[in-house]
């Protein structure tokens, strides 16, 4: 997608741009919400709570990008299908009124189109992020997470490339649906073992990726 869009009518708009803190939400799944939040700066993660209480990690974000922004172009206020958490030290955020932001879009033909294309990527990722998460086992969907978060925040260091963000084995518990943390245990152990990781300062440095790839089915 051509970001410069997107960019382009955020700075003409003038829109306010809001700081959130480490820990607090944007947004609640199923609490009716009047705005598009647009990701400037920082981390954050989406998720969703079943039935039973459990929470599901969707995804983390970490660039420029659409935070939430909702099929429904007519209602002033519309349900937040996720939570949204913001998980750096502070994260800034645009800020617009979604009814706003839909006159634009219909309006403006190049953010219309780019609008499309988020929603086309989106739904592309959603289906082959499911796709993995039911075609792979509890250890492919590790791996698959692991591929995910070495494709987001990985950065070449010596010994191979780190995975510069913090995860504890239970936020990967809940992007794999698995319900035990010591599940995840075991699973990262054994890729240590295998050498397709290693551990430093609570950070995962990935040595192999093809290893790790070898065990998703994509």
């Amino acid at each position: 997608m051509d970001k410069q869009v997107l960019r382009d009518y955020l700075e003409t708009g003038g829109f306010p741009v809001i700081t959130k803190k480490r820990k607090s939400y944007l947004t609640y799944e199923g609490i009716e919400d009047r705005y598009v939040y647009i990701l400037k700066k920082g981390i954050i993660k989406t998720s969703v709570i079943s039935k039973e209480g459990r929470e599901f990690n969707l995804r983390y974000m970490n660039n420029f990008e659409i935070v939430s922004l909702f099929k429904d172009e007519s209602s002033q206020m519309v349900d937040a299908p996720f939570n949204v958490r913001v998980e750096s030290e502070e994260a800034h955020l645009y800020k617009i009124e979604r009814d706003q932001f839909w006159i634009d879009v219909n309006r403006q033909m190049p953010l219309q189109h780019y609008v499309k294309e988020y929603y086309r990527i989106s739904l592309m990722y959603t289906m082959k992020k499911m796709q993995q998460m039911l075609m792979n086992g509890k250890f492919g969907a590790v791996c698959t997470q692991i591929n995910e978060l070495y494709e987001t925040f990985g950065r070449p260091v010596e010994e191979g490339i780190l995975i510069d963000f913090e995860v504890t084995n239970e936020e990967i518990a809940r992007f794999c649906g698995i319900t035990s943390a010591s599940s995840v245990n075991r699973m990262i152990q054994r890729l240590r073992e295998e050498q397709a990781i290693k551990m430093q300062d609570r950070k995962m440095i990935v040595t192999n990726i093809d290893l790790i790839r070898q065990n998703i089915i994509s």
